[in-house]
């Protein structure tokens, strides 16, 4: 009998490889749960909360995007970045979107790193406010 396993993978390590009952994942347009047997799929993430449901308990990670791939019970995250939520607070988000709009603007490559950064740091807000 198969379990579920959830791979997130960011472009330094393999940052989770565990066994789990469930994964809930930020989608570019929603969230989305996957349990054992899910048909196979591609997704685009988005910046949000990964929560996992494990033996050990609950887990939640913010990730900042990346894709998912589900086949064969594997839920395959890459993504550019995993902080568990006990790091992401409020200071922090304010201080990560006061940083972005600091950012200049002059510069088309520097204005999308802004971007990025600036929807980053507005999601960070919106996972941390009650």
């Amino acid at each position: 009998m198969s379990e579920l396993k959830c791979v997130v993978v960011t472009p330094e390590q393999t940052e989770l490889d565990v066994t789990v009952q469930s994964v809930t994942l930020p989608m570019f347009d929603g969230e989305m749960g996957i349990l054992k047997g899910h048909s196979p799929l591609v997704g685009r993430l988005g910046y949000g909360v990964l929560r996992i449901q494990a033996n050990g308990g609950p887990s939640q990670y913010f990730i900042e995007g990346g894709f998912v791939q589900v086949a064969a019970d594997v839920v395959s995250v890459l993504t550019d970045r995993l902080i568990p939520m006990s790091e992401v607070t409020q200071e922090s988000a304010n201080s990560a979107l006061k940083a972005a709009l600091e950012m200049p603007t002059d510069q088309p490559d520097v204005a999308l790193a802004r971007e990025k950064a600036i929807h980053r740091a507005r999601a960070m807000i919106r996972v941390v406010s009650p």
